[in-house]
């Protein structure tokens, strides 16, 4: 049976609305990497395509850092895994171990959650130091919702390629 999910609710405000969609999506990709060793996360089981779990989550640890830390938040950190700024470095995951990974990308998110929840509004805005644009939170939530909903949705096969397992 699948981990109990934020239940995301029906009415409400632009931000609670935000705040539990990003939730519920978080919580959707760890329950697609539970019950599995880290062999069974680092596999490539839908070729062509590189992607694994463990790469998946890796990569979400470093999105959350760059939407809320680096952009949002304006704090000069490097990203996790590439001190090239190459955010694709995170999908690497051959050596990697889903004890680093989930500690990293538990951090990352209690780090996301302490700035959004300081920010005095969806309006608060960052700079994308990259590209100069200006990023406000609003879109930031958004985006981050968009990845996580993505990614979950490779998770899905993923997950049901290495071990059949549907609906978690």
């Amino acid at each position: 049976m699948p981990a109990p999910r934020t239940d995301v609710p029906r009415t409400g405000g632009e931000r609670e609305l935000l705040r539990a969609y990003l939730e519920f999506h978080r919580e959707t990709l760890a329950s697609k990497t539970a019950g599995l060793d880290d062999d069974d996360l680092r596999q490539r089981p839908a070729p062509p395509s590189g992607l694994s779990l463990l790469g998946l989550v890796r990569h979400m640890a470093e999105v959350e850092r760059a939407w809320f830390r680096r952009v949002l938040s304006a704090e000069d950190v490097p990203l996790v895994w590439s001190s090239s700024g190459d955010f694709q470095e995170a999908f690497a995951a051959d050596e990697a171990s889903w004890a680093e990974a989930v500690e990293a990308w538990q951090t990352e998110i209690s780090h996301a959650r302490r700035i959004e929840a300081a920010a005095a509004s969806l309006d608060v805005t960052g700079v994308d130091r990259r590209s100069g644009e200006e990023y406000s939170l609003r879109r930031i939530l958004l985006h981050l919702i968009q990845e996580c909903a993505r990614h979950n949705g490779h998770a899905d096969v993923l997950r049901e390629r290495i071990d059949g397992a549907t609906g978690v």
